[in-house]
């Protein structure tokens, strides 16, 4: 179904075919009332979802929800759920050690609100089944990019700590971490500083090991965002980030203990594909620095500890 076709069934009259605004997937921005609103794909519970974002807005969390429309929000469409939600006015992040301290009080406050079980019957994380070919493609499509870009990478390193993960992915299974809701997709350029951060994506909201979500925010925050840093965050920021997060929430021993893993396991999760199947970022000179500093934050001399 094209976009035209998702506007008007939620009662927007669209004469022409919209463009997104975002070039991975659908998401529209379009006049309602007086006010501009989002319409993009959601969750396939998208009311478990909304229940999930309602609760985190009763208890104060700067969090979009539906807009109230004549029509069904969020509503299936063809083979997808798409939502409205209010399009949020504000200034960008920049880097800011005000910004990065206010983002991880944000994050640490999402994940003390959640329940102790999944009672909105989130999607519940569980890939842990990588293996060693898969590591090998990937590398391969890493190194022909690296190659093409002429770039200078520690390919071996990588690989060595790839490896690994996917050796001791079963262990970290079965280890007892503190599971929480969240919405798994917390970075920079899903955040508005309004002054204080409003998160506008919430949409990837999963059941998930906290320390996942809290190594997935270390790697990608600054993923896809053209006012952030072109790196990850330095380990004085991430600290900075961390004294925000733990205003709200105490990481247990295990926690600490295992964060090793989970960093790299979330690595080869949501990182690499990144890296082996867009070849047009190796050619972008930001996306290049990103890279780099993934790299070398994911190496086991790295100090980006749970301190």
């Amino acid at each position: 179904m094209n976009g035209k076709d998702v506007l008007n069934k939620f009662g927007f009259d669209i004469k022409e075919e919209p463009v997104s605004i975002y070039p991975y997937s659908p998401v529209y921005r379009v006049k309602h009332e007086e006010r501009d609103v989002i319409v993009k794909r959601t969750q396939e519970h998208a009311e478990r979802l909304m229940e999930y974002t309602s609760m985190l807005k009763r208890n104060v969390v700067k969090v979009v929800t539906p807009v109230k429309l004549d029509e069904e929000n969020p509503q299936r469409i063809g083979e997808y759920n798409f939502v409205v939600y209010p399009f949020i006015e504000g200034t960008t992040y920049t880097g800011s050690d005000r910004e990065i301290f206010e983002a991880g009080q944000l994050l640490g406050k999402i994940h003390s609100l959640s329940p102790d079980s999944n009672t909105y019957g989130l999607p519940e994380y569980d890939v842990y089944d990588f293996n060693q070919d898969e590591v090998e493609e990937s590398m391969a499509a890493i190194t022909k990019h690296i190659r093409e870009a002429q770039l200078t990478f520690d390919l071996e390193s990588l690989r060595d700590v790839l490896q690994e993960a996917v050796i001791v992915q079963g262990e970290l299974q079965q280890t007892d971490l503190p599971h929480i809701a969240t919405t798994y997709d917390y970075k920079a350029n899903n955040l508005i500083m309004t002054p204080e951060p409003y998160l506008i994506d919430p949409d990837n909201a999963t059941w998930a090991p906290r320390i996942f979500d809290l190594a997935l925010a270390l790697l990608l925050f600054h993923n896809e965002h053209h006012d952030a840093p072109d790196r990850v965050f330095t380990t004085q920021e991430w600290k900075t980030f961390l004294s925000g997060y733990q205003t709200y929430v105490e990481l247990t021993e295990a926690e600490k203990r295992h964060w090793e893993r989970a960093k790299r396991h979330i690595f080869l999760d949501e990182v690499i594909w990144l890296m082996a199947e867009y070849p047009e970022d190796w050619q972008n000179p930001a996306q290049q620095k990103l890279f780099l500093s993934l790299n070398q934050m994911i190496l086991p001399n790295a100090d980006y500890r749970l301190e």
